[in-house]
């Protein structure tokens, strides 16, 4: 019997909250608890494969070509140098597919259906969204399991949040009823800062346990890992980054494991 991904969509409309960090590096640190991970990356930037060291010429099928010319998933999918972790790479053309696909009839189920043809040997499905909430970014909500939102210490940080509430229920109600919010991750926390613990504070306080007690610090080797394309916990396995990432991983199978 095949397997069932548990597919997760890290979403945050606002730009710099650590979105595509944080998929990278909790895609490796799963990898390291056994877990086979496919990474998606529905970002035109495409800066998840440059995270991981792969050259924008060697991306030659990506996940543009399986939403708007229908190839298979597989045949966009590569190796990575981490083991267990597998990449769909981006393309800056993503950017004008929502004009492409935009009139087609499910329009919001396209990558739910790729993935449902082609998923079944992965035990993680991380699918990096853009920094908006778009047609690319419904298709990810309509595709997974569960949502993961990373925020920003910072003091805008829960500005825009309502509205990405609002838009995950708004997939929920009407392509995707089994869609839950895995969580809400901290990002980017100094705590030489004490408007970094004031946010904390203030973020805990309106969303309860929705919040994942692990923290994400600023970290210069989190900060410099993407620059040398390797996670931090390949870049440098003793860092707080990847003592945090990890730590992130261990919490969220715990979650999941009493969630099934």
């Amino acid at each position: 019997m095949a397997s069932i991904p548990r597919i997760i969509a890290v979403v945050n409309q606002k730009g710099g909250v650590g979105k595509t960090t944080t998929t990278i590096n909790l895609a490796a640190a799963l990898t390291l608890k056994g877990k086979k991970v496919l990474l998606i990356d529905m970002d035109p930037q495409g800066n998840a494969a440059t995270g991981l060291g792969i050259p924008r010429a060697s991306r030659e099928t990506t996940i543009y070509d399986v939403l708007v010319d229908g190839v298979d998933l597989s045949k966009a999918t590569m190796e990575t140098t981490v083991p267990g972790l597998k990449l769909i790479p981006s393309h800056v053309d993503l950017a004008g597919a929502e004009l492409e696909i935009g009139d087609r009839s499910g329009r919001t189920t396209i990558l739910r259906d790729a993935i449902k043809n082609d998923s079944s040997h992965y035990d993680y499905v991380l699918i990096d969204c853009p920094p908006s909430l778009n047609l690319l970014t419904v298709n990810a909500l309509s595709s997974a399991r569960s949502v993961l939102v990373p925020l920003q210490c910072e003091f805008f940080a829960l500005e825009g949040l309502s509205q990405l509430l609002q838009t995950i229920e708004m997939a929920k109600a009407r392509i995707n009823p089994d869609l839950v919010i895995d969580g809400v991750m901290l990002t980017m926390y100094d705590p030489r800062n004490r408007l970094s613990a004031q946010v904390a504070a203030d973020v805990r306080k309106h969303l309860g346990r929705a919040v994942f007690q692990t923290i994400i610090p600023r970290n210069v080797r989190i900060a410099e890992a993407p620059s040398f394309g390797k996670p931090v916990m390949m870049y440098d396995p003793s860092c707080a980054g990847s003592k945090t990432y990890k730590a992130l991983a261990d919490e969220m199978l715990s979650r999941h494991a009493r969630s099934i």
